[in-house]
């Protein structure tokens, strides 16, 4: 006898357990739907493992994988199915033959004589976990949905009353959803798998139906990996709230301090927006530097550039990040989105917020995250979501937008800025003189004030340098701006003699 009483037991997936709220109810029975390659051997290997390690004696049912193929799938995740127990039930090769059968149809008798082994098996070995695989060829062998409901039902009193709990694997092939089979079992775990027209699948999980516990609803990202499912529960914000002191962040650079009037505070967003080459993430490095050499842990996720050109970059203006990245203070990770689906980029978000302690969270740039996953259409919505999840644990959050369009001509955003973002950060380029310069300006802060002024930007080798504001131009945000100073030329450095 199996009693864990009202404790829930876990699935052998961390992932999975948080969307199930801890786990299963024991001693019930469990759906777990897919089309072919989804994952589902898998999960179901994952929960007789955790059974093993609890000291729990598990059965694997199998009636489609044989026990090769069950060991191969095993080795593949660097498993030993040392403590499961593997049960194959073949089609016998009399069941064929008409000479050995005559009076009944050669299914009926196969139907009949693998439920008894399945039956006998389970009474004699007493699992706590089961997994019986697979549907399908269950109702292959019944043959008449009348007589394969009828089985599941009876399958259904025999597993309760030996105090199992069992999964039911169904690959759905061939035949549509039966809202009997779902009514019949205790809850639902449906696993997604959909193409997509470029980089890696897309699969997402979701718990359809789970009597007598709270979940967590809607679709939830999951990768295979060596190592089994990896769930990524759905981010939801209002889950995550802490108490912190909503203090300014500093630069380092007093200049651009003021612009921002102090600076963004904690548990905002900043938005960074501009075109390219203009400066973006350049000033989001030396707020991510500057925080790491005050002992504040930064994480950065960079979509658009490698790490190698960006610290190559970083050094030349004085920036070196490798000494704060060596130790542990600051996070360089280089994100390849067509390989990850927003879920897992939420979940390495708050690793680095949650494990690491990051007090900033740069993301370079929202243009490549976008373009990486053209299919999502909701991404817009699911970055709200986090960044009201790191507004809520207190963190300062910067996102890169890059505009297209250079000097003088319309600016486009991906994006509605005001939407996402609590203050706004605005980058141009304007020509003078014969020379392409950059202007920086703030035009938006949440909750305080800032410079209303327009300001010259030079990034050079001694690093970033805000001038004083171009009161003598009109139009530098037209990126054709028109000299209305004193002087009939501006000379040759105007707007705080910036070399």
């Amino acid at each position: 006898m199996h009693d864990h009483g009202d404790r829930a037991i876990g699935t052998g997936i961390p992932g999975l357990d948080q969307v199930l709220e801890g786990g299963l109810t024991p001693n019930r029975i469990y759906l777990v739907e897919g089309n072919p390659g989804a994952g589902k051997t898998t999960l179901a290997l994952q929960f007789l493992l955790e059974g093993v390690r609890a000291g729990e004696p598990v059965l694997y049912m199998t009636l489609s994988e044989s026990a090769i193929e069950l060991d191969s799938v095993a080795r593949s995740h660097g498993w030993s199915l040392e403590g499961v127990t593997v049960r194959e039930y073949v089609l016998h090769e009399a069941s064929f033959g008409h000479e050995q059968v005559t009076m009944f149809h050669p299914a009926e008798v196969e139907l009949g004589e693998t439920l008894n082994r399945m039956l006998s098996d389970v009474d004699e070995l007493r699992p706590a976990r089961v997994v019986l695989d697979a549907l399908s060829e269950l109702r292959l062998l019944a043959e008449t949905t009348i007589r394969y409901r009828r089985q599941l039902l009876a399958f259904k009193q025999f597993f309760l009353k030996r105090r199992c709990t069992v999964l039911l694997l169904d690959d759905c092939s061939g035949v549509p959803a039966d809202p009997h089979v779902q009514s019949v079992v205790h809850g639902v775990v449906m696993l997604e798998c959909q193409r997509t027209a470029y980089g890696g699948d897309r699969r997402q999980l979701r718990v359809a139906k789970l009597r007598g516990r709270a979940f967590r609803s809607g679709a939830h990202d999951y990768e295979i990996r060596r190592g089994g499912l990896e769930v990524f529960p759905r981010l939801v914000a209002s889950d995550h709230v802490r108490q912190f002191e909503r203090a300014p962040m500093s630069s380092g650079i007093a200049s651009l301090d003021a612009l921002l009037g102090g600076g963004p505070v904690a548990g905002t967003s900043l938005l960074l927006m501009g075109p390219a080459g203009a400066g973006k993430t350049t000033i989001a490095m030396q707020y991510a530097i500057s925080a790491a050499r005050r002992g504040e842990n930064a994480a950065v996720f960079a979509f658009d550039e490698t790490l190698a050109t960006l610290r190559g970059r970083l050094r030349e203006i004085g920036l070196d990040p490798d000494p704060l990245v060596a130790d542990g203070r600051l996070k360089l990770r280089q994100v390849d989105p067509v390989e990850l689906s927003p879920g897992e980029f939420e979940h390495l978000v708050r690793t680095a917020v949650e494990q690491d302690g990051a007090r900033l969270v740069v993301i370079d740039s929202l243009n490549g995250y976008l373009n990486a996953m053209p299919a999502e259409r909701h991404l817009t919505a699911q970055l709200h979501e986090l960044f009201a999840y790191l507004a809520n644990h207190g963190v300062v959050s910067m996102l890169l937008i890059g505009q297209r369009g250079l000097v003088g001509s319309a600016f486009e955003s991906p994006v509605d800025a005001s939407y996402l973002s609590d203050s706004l950060l605005l980058l141009r380029f304007f020509e003078s003189e014969g020379r392409v310069r950059k202007a920086i300006s703030v035009t938006k802060k949440r909750g305080g004030g800032h410079e209303a002024t327009v300001r010259e930007l030079v990034i050079d080798r001694s690093g970033i340098q805000v001038g004083e504001s171009l009161s003598d131009f009109r139009g530098v945000l037209t990126g054709v701006p028109e000299y209305v100073g004193p002087a009939a030329s501006p000379g040759p450095r105007p707007g705080g003699g910036l070399a």
